[in-house]
C-alpha cells in the first residue's frame, strides 16, 4: 500500500496538519511529492498538495483514497515544505495559508512545455565593483566557493547598487549554485532586472513579478522549479521560489513597508529570507541604502558581519547635505525655521537648475490638499455622512474649481459648516505633490515640471533641466545624478506616532538623496528640518548604521522589537475576552491594552491587545496563539481574532 500525506487546503487552524490517503493503483505513476491533487475531506472534495509518498502510516483507522491528481508537476519541493512549516510556526499561522502565499496558480499550458536545458555556467564576476568596500572582493569569494558567509551590506550613495547585486548572484552562479534576490516593488525590479540581463545567461534568470500574467507567471515559476533557471528575481512572493541548489538569498531595501506581506500569517521577507539561509546553510546579504534595527542587530549579534566604506571614500560619494538652522542661514532668512519652502532651498535650487541639471523635490503626501482644517479654529474637517477626513484631489472639477472631498466615501463638501466654531472656510493642513509641484512651477518658471507618485510613477527622468517632484519611493532615476534634492515637510514623517518613525524617515531620506551627484560634482541635499534633530544629523553626517543602533539601543531599553517579540490581537472586545482567557502565555509575558482601534469604512470599531515577550520566548508565544486560535475553530467560534506577530506598524 502506497500513502501520500497530504496538506489539505482547509482554512482551519485546528486541522494545521498534513492528512495522510492511500494511493490508488491507476494514480500511482502520476502521484509524487508536491504535486496537486483532490481529496475527499469531511464530504466534500478539496484541493491538498502531496508531501511525501511512503507505505506507512500511523492512523489506525482506514485510509480514504485520492479522489484525482490535478497535476503530476511537483510544484512544492521539501526545502519549500520545510521553509513553509517554520514560518507558520514563527507567526503563529497554519502551513496552508503560507502554502498559499508560496505556490502560484496553476495552468495548463505552461506544464505541457518541454523542460528546458539548464544553461552553461557563467565566469566569477568582476571584483572591481565591490573594491570600494573592505572585503567585498573577499566576500565574492566566498560565495562563488559556497561558503555560508552573511552581511549587512549598507550601499555608497550614488552606487550601481543593481549591478552589485547581479555580481552576488554571478558569483553564487559560477560556482553551480542559485541566488535569490527580492526587492520592494516592479520599478526596482526593472532595474534589477535590466542588469541581469548584461551580466547573466538569458535563460538562467527568472523574474517572477506580481503584475505578470498568469501563464507567465506560472511559466517562469516551473523554470525553476524543474532547474532550468537557477537565479530569480522578484518581489515579495519570490521569497518562497523553488531554486535548486541555494546558495545565497539577497533582500533589497528591507526597511520597505512592501516587504511586510499583508495576508495572514503576515511573514516579512527579511525574516522568511534569514530563516532560509539557517535553513539550506547558505550566504545571505540584507542590503539597503539605510539600516534597519533588525539588520542592526543581526550585526550585533554576530549572525551577519558590515559590508561597510570607509569614511574617506563615503565622504567623496556623497552630495553635500545642509539642514536648517545654520546661523549664517537663519541670519539671511530669519524665517527659515518655519518656511515650508526656505531660501536656500529656492537658491540650491536655482543653482542647479542654471547649471542644467535636474532637481527633487520630495513630498511625503501626494494629491493637491489631502488635509483639510477650519480656517478659523484649525479642527480638522470631516464629511457629514460618514465623518471621514476631507481633501481636495488633485484633478480639478469639470469647471475649473478644486472641491473639497470625502476621502472615505468620496462625497464631494460644496459647504461646509464647522461644529466647533461654524466656520465656513476651509484651508489645507497638509500640502500634496500635486499643489507642490504648482507652486514650484510659478517659481520656476523656466523649467519643467514632472509628477511622479500614485497612480503615475516614473521609472526614469530626463538629464536635462527639469523640477521632479515625486512623493517617497517614487523618485525616478536620472543618468548622471540630480543636481540636487530639496526634502520638504519633514514634520509629516518625525510626527508620526509610528514605533519606526525616524528609521523609516531617514531611510527615504537616504533613498532620495543618494540619487545625488556627489559634492564634488556640485551635488547639494536641502533638508526642511531642524538640524538639531537626530535623524536630521544622521543624515548631514550619512550614518544609517549611527542611527540603526541607537534605535535599537533605545528599543532594548523600553521592551520593544526587534529585541522582544510583540503580537498584535485585534478583534471586538468580547472577541477579545474570550481569546485572552484561552491564552496561556509564557512566563514574564505583557499584556497592553486595551486600545480602540480606527474605524475602518464598512467595518465596525474594534479593540487591539499587544502581547510582549522576551525573543527568547518568541516560539513559546507564536506557539500559544496558534494553540488558541486551534481551540476556537474547534469550537467554531462565531468571530475572527486577528493575530499578528512582529507587526511592522504600531
Amino acid at each position: 500500500m502506497r500513502v501520500a500525506r497530504v496538506v489539505v487546503d482547509v482554512p482551519l487552524a485546528h486541522l494545521d496538519r498534513p492528512f495522510d490517503y492511500t494511493v490508488p493503483e491507476e494514480l500511482a505513476d502520476d502521484v509524487v511529492a508536491g504535486c496537486r491533487v483532490r481529496v475527499r475531506f469531511a464530504g466534500r472534495l478539496v484541493d491538498g498538495v502531496v508531501l511525501d509518498v511512503g507505505t506507512t502510516t500511523e492512523h489506525t483507522g482506514k485510509l480514504a483514497p485520492l479522489a484525482k491528481v490535478v497535476s503530476g508537476e511537483p510544484v512544492l519541493t521539501p526545502e519549500v515544505a520545510e521553509l513553509a512549516r517554520v514560518v507558520a510556526d514563527r507567526y503563529a499561522g497554519s502551513l496552508t495559508d503560507v502554502l498559499r502565499l508560496a505556490l502560484p496558480p496553476r495552468r495548463g499550458a505552461p506544464e505541457k512545455r518541454p523542460v528546458g536545458e539548464s544553461p552553461a555556467l557563467p565566469g566569477p564576476p568582476d571584483p572591481a565593483g565591490f573594491a570600494r568596500y573592505p572585503t567585498g572582493p573577499e566576500f565574492l569569494e566566498a560565495i562563488a566557493l559556497g561558503r555560508p558567509v552573511r552581511a549587512v551590506w549598507t550601499a555608497l550613495p550614488g552606487e550601481d547598487w543593481p549591478a552589485r547585486l547581479v555580481e552576488l548572484c554571478r558569483a553564487a552562479l559560477s560556482g553551480g549554485r542559485g541566488a535569490l534576490v527580492v526587492v520592494p516593488d516592479g520599478k526596482d525590479l526593472d532595474r534589477l532586472a535590466a542588469a541581469a540581463a548584461l551580466e547573466l545567461p538569458k535563460d538562467a534568470v527568472a523574474v517572477l513579478r506580481a503584475d505578470s500574467a498568469p501563464d507567465t507567471r506560472y511559466g517562469r515559476f516551473l523554470s525553476v522549479s524543474r532547474g532550468t533557471a537557477q537565479v530569480v528575481l522578484g518581489t515579495r512572493a519570490a521569497m518562497f521560489a523553488p531554486v535548486r541548489d541555494l546558495g545565497l538569498v539577497v533582500v533589497w531595501d528591507d526597511g520597505d513597508d512592501l516587504h511586510a506581506e499583508p495576508r495572514a500569517p503576515y511573514p516579512h521577507t527579511r525574516d522568511v529570507l534569514v530563516q532560509r539561509a539557517h535553513l539550506a546553510g547558505c550566504s545571505a546579504v540584507v542590503a539597503a541604502t539605510a539600516r534597519t534595527a533588525e539588520a542592526a542587530l543581526l550585526v550585533e549579534s554576530g549572525w551577519a558581519h558590515e559590508l561597510v566604506a570607509d569614511r574617506a571614500v563615503l565622504r567623496s560619494a556623497a552630495p553635500r547635505v545642509q539642514a536648517l538652522g545654520a546661523d549664517s542661514e537663519l541670519a539671511r532668512d530669519p524665517a527659515a525655521r518655519t518656511a515650508r519652502l526656505p531660501s536656500l532651498a529656492f537658491r540650491v535650487a536655482r543653482e542647479a537648475l542654471a547649471a542644467g541639471a535636474p532637481v527633487l523635490v520630495q513630498v511625503p503626501r501626494a494629491g493637491y490638499a489631502p488635509g483639510l482644517v477650519c480656517d478659523r479654529c484649525r479642527a480638522p474637517a470631516r464629511c457629514r455622512h460618514c465623518a471621514g477626513p476631507l481633501g481636495v484631489a488633485s484633478a480639478p472639477s469639470p469647471g475649473g474649481q478644486r472641491v473639497a472631498a470625502c476621502r472615505w466615501c468620496a462625497r464631494p463638501a460644496a459647504t461646509f459648516d464647522c461644529p466647533h466654531c461654524h466656520g465656513t472656510k476651509l484651508r489645507a493642513s497638509v500640502v500634496g505633490s500635486a499643489r507642490t509641484a504648482e507652486e514650484l512651477g510659478r517659481a520656476f518658471p523656466g523649467a519643467a515640471v514632472r509628477g511622479s507618485g500614485r497612480g503615475s510613477v516614473l521609472a526614469t527622468g530626463e538629464a536635462g533641466p527639469a523640477v521632479v517632484v515625486a512623493t517617497p519611493g517614487a523618485e525616478p532615476v536620472v543618468e548622471g545624478g540630480y543636481g540636487a534634492a530639496l526634502l520638504l515637510d519633514s514634520w509629516a514623517l518625525l510626527g508620526r506616532p509610528d514605533l519606526r518613525a525616524a528609521e523609516e524617515t531617514l531611510r527615504r531620506w537616504l533613498n532620495a538623496a543618494a540619487l545625488v551627484r556627489p559634492a564634488g560634482a556640485g551635488g547639494q541635499v536641502v533638508l526642511a528640518a531642524d538640524a538639531s534633530h537626530p535623524v536630521a544629523q544622521a543624515l548631514v553626517r550619512w550614518d544609517p548604521a549611527g542611527l540603526a543602533a541607537r534605535e535599537l539601543a533605545d528599543r532594548r531599553e523600553l521592551g520593544f522589537p526587534p529585541v522582544t517579540r510583540l503580537a498584535a490581537l485585534s478583534a471586538s472586545p468580547a472577541g477579545l475576552a474570550e481569546f485572552l482567557e484561552l491564552l496561556r502565555l509564557p512566563p514574564g509575558a505583557d499584556v497592553l491594552g486595551p486600545v480602540p482601534e480606527p474605524p475602518r469604512p464598512g467595518h465596525e470599531a474594534g479593540e487591539r491587545y499587544l502581547v510582549r515577550v522576551p525573543r527568547a520566548d518568541g516560539v513559546a508565544l507564536a506557539r500559544a496563539l496558534a494553540d488558541v486560535q486551534g481551540v476556537r475553530s474547534a469550537r467554531k467560534a462565531p468571530e475572527h481574532v486577528r493575530v499578528q506577530l512582529d507587526p511592522t506598524e504600531l
